[in-house]
């Protein structure tokens, strides 16, 4: 059974709590087949009621994609966090029982990410493969992402950002050379 909460503000990438963070909401989820569509349906119900419909579209792909590997890569169950940050951010985070954090998730995004999920994307369509494109997309659509290990309770986060419209990373879609 899936349940919703309403939790306490984001946390910083410090851990600390900042207090201008106006919402988040969690959604435990068993390990069900059905989970990623319960979870696009309430995100959407989410930011419909804070008014971020502009983000919709592009959330509930990610949030689909990370809540849909929980299940297939662990036995047990996840939770999807929603929250809007200070800085006017949406993170989308995703807790599950595995403690191994995959690509792209172990290090900060860079401008290389972008071009190189390009490329990716490219050849894994080339190569008709069946799976790896959900991270992939992460990478394509979100402006930050990263990962940890949880020690004390075991599993990992995972999470993603989207910017504010009008407000999106300078350095997303360039190179460095």
């Amino acid at each position: 059974m899936a349940t919703v909460s309403m939790q306490t503000p984001c946390p910083e990438p410090s851990g600390e709590h900042h207090p201008t963070a106006p919402w988040s909401y969690g959604l435990r989820l068993p390990h069900d087949a059905r989970a990623a569509g319960i979870a696009r349906t309430t995100l959407r119900s989410v930011l419909a009621r804070h008014g971020l419909t502009h983000h919709a579209d592009t959330a509930e792909l990610l949030a689909g994609e990370m809540v849909a590997n929980a299940y297939r890569h662990t036995d047990g169950p996840c939770e999807l966090r929603l929250c809007e940050r200070a800085s006017g951010r949406l993170r989308i985070s995703v807790w599950d029982t595995s403690p191994v954090v995959p690509v792209p998730f172990d290090k900060p995004p860079t401008a290389h990410d972008h071009a190189a999920a390009i490329t990716a994307t490219q050849t894994a369509a080339i190569a008709c493969a069946e799976d790896g494109r959900g991270l992939l997309l992460i990478r394509l659509c979100a402006d930050d992402w990263g990962g940890h290990p949880i020690r004390t309770t075991g599993g990992k986060l995972l999470w993603c950002e989207l910017a504010p419209p009008g407000c999106p990373d300078p350095d997303r879609f360039t190179t460095a050379v």
